[in-house]
């Protein structure tokens, strides 16, 4: 008997058939509210406590690699735990049941978003919605740094990832690679501070060893390095992935909005490191600054559709590409626009996604005592701390005040507020949210909702 009194898994027990693994993983599709933190605990209790399919250490192990990699990690971990169990069509189904609920969600939202947004009541309802992100961020933001931060050198790469990317506009991706080189390095030169182990934690230690799961402490005989399997699969998803690229700016060209977002996602896809808050910072500077697809205020309603619905974060990027395309439709009608263009976000957003773990995962199982790469790991999650930061002062400010500023001067680029400009309402309702969510440890969904009627009320009253 282990530490709850719950018996081990037999060595004789049937191993789970991949209908029950699609019940599974469609639950986990359906529940998966909270953004990465909530959706990577919520897989950790039915994966590793209630169904016994592996052991923490190698789901810390397999959440390890994912948090390395561009792109949700939450999204990349079922696909990478459903390869484990049920071989590459047990990956497949993971990661598509994983995403489908939160695309279709998206897209209902997103229609009813283009053609009422302007809507009184509508503009209402995600005025109180951007307080309740904002909390939410800045909570996800505490959960984070508690866990990455433990240790000076920690602290300090995170300060510097976020006056790096906050006041020197330096590119996420050079920030992530240099800390995951500061890690490595200083593991190797035996450095405390660090030491592997910090920051990726799910839900806390049950105790459940790997030796009494279903997949056991070996690696099962389809995980082991086949190179030969690997090259193949890769090369069909990276065809899959590529292909819509290539074929709109051969039809359209490159100034269509189609290709400008089949390129951009694609290459967010290569990029963004750090997980979803991580990704959201780049993808919001891009998309509002870069293309004017959509407003910083819209950006926050994306974010607020994201956090109501199952599903990675990360599907913030479909309403994205759907506003993009609706309001540069050329000959279509902009709904139909809209969808192609929130669709081809999705495809090449996720499709990669498949490549990375199917292509890495067979070697990374053969590295799960690798301390040095933790260490890199664990400081990686630190400068993401520092990136989250980025996004909530970034988020802040613009839901706060209704003018920001830009400032330039001495190598800085700044983005400052009117302070003349203050919302005093918005600022009852982001300090009302973090009293809920910090004080009283309100969930993700009741949240939303009290805020969403806010809004309402605030509207009914005229007061916005």
């Amino acid at each position: 008997m282990n530490e709850h009194n719950q018996p081990s898994v037999p060595a004789t027990r049937a191993f789970p058939s991949l209908a029950e693994a699609i019940k599974v993983w469609a639950r986990i599709g359906l529940l998966s509210f909270g953004g990465p933190a909530g959706q990577i605990a919520l897989m950790h209790r039915i994966l590793v406590e209630e169904k016994r399919w592996l052991g923490e250490q190698r789901f810390l192990h397999a959440l390890n690699f994912c948090m390395l990699l561009p792109g949700p990690e939450a999204q990349q971990l079922a696909v990478y735990i459903g390869w484990l169990m049920h071989k590459t069509l047990g990956g497949f189904i993971a990661g598509l049941l994983f995403v489908l609920p939160g695309v279709l969600a998206i897209m209902v939202l997103s229609w009813v978003y283009a053609l009422y947004g302007n809507v009184g009541f509508v503009e209402a309802l995600f005025y109180g919605l951007k307080a309740a992100v904002l909390a939410i961020v800045v909570h996800a933001l505490a959960r984070i740094g508690s866990r990455a931060l433990r240790s000076g050198a920690m602290v300090s790469v995170a300060a510097l990832s976020f006056i790096a990317i906050f006041a020197f506009d330096i590119p996420f991706p050079l920030i992530i690679a240099a800390a995951g080189i500061i890690g490595y390095m200083g593991h190797r030169a035996g450095i405390k501070g660090f030491s592997a182990g910090a920051g990726h934690g799910s839900s806390g230690k049950t105790g459940i060893e790997d030796a009494d799961t279903h997949l056991g402490e070996t690696i099962p005989a389809h995980a082991r390095v086949d190179t030969a399997w690997a090259m193949r699969i890769s090369s069909i998803l990276l065809v899959l992935w590529l292909a819509p690229t290539v074929i709109l700016i051969a039809i359209a060209g490159w100034d269509n909005v189609f290709t400008a977002i089949a390129i951009f996602f694609s290459q967010m896809a290569v990029v963004t490191f750090g997980g979803a808050y991580a990704v959201l910072a780049y993808v919001a500077q891009q998309a509002v600054e870069h293309y004017g697809w959509l407003q910083p205020g819209e950006m926050l309603d994306g974010l607020g559709m994201a956090e109501t619905t199952p599903g990675p974060l990360i599907m913030v990027t479909q309403f994205v590409g759907f506003m993009g395309a609706f309001r540069e439709p050329g000959a279509m009608p902009p709904l139909l626009a809209g969808t192609l263009g929130g669709l081809l976000t999705t495809w090449v957003t996720f499709t990669p996604c498949f490549l990375w773990i199917f292509l890495g995962a067979p070697f990374v199982e053969r590295l799960r005592e690798n301390r040095s790469l933790a260490a890199a790991l664990s400081t990686i999650t630190a400068a993401v701390v520092g990136v989250v930061l980025n996004l909530a002062v970034w988020f802040g400010l613009h839901v706060i005040f209704r003018d920001v500023s830009a400032w330039a001067g001495y190598g800085l680029s700044l983005d400052v507020p009117v302070w003349s400009s203050i919302d005093p309402i918005a600022a009852v309702l982001v300090a009302a949210s973090m009293i809920a969510m910090f004080r009283f440890k309100l969930g993700v969904v009741p949240l939303l909702a009290g805020a969403a009627s806010a809004g309402l009320i605030a509207y009914a009253a005229g007061v916005v």
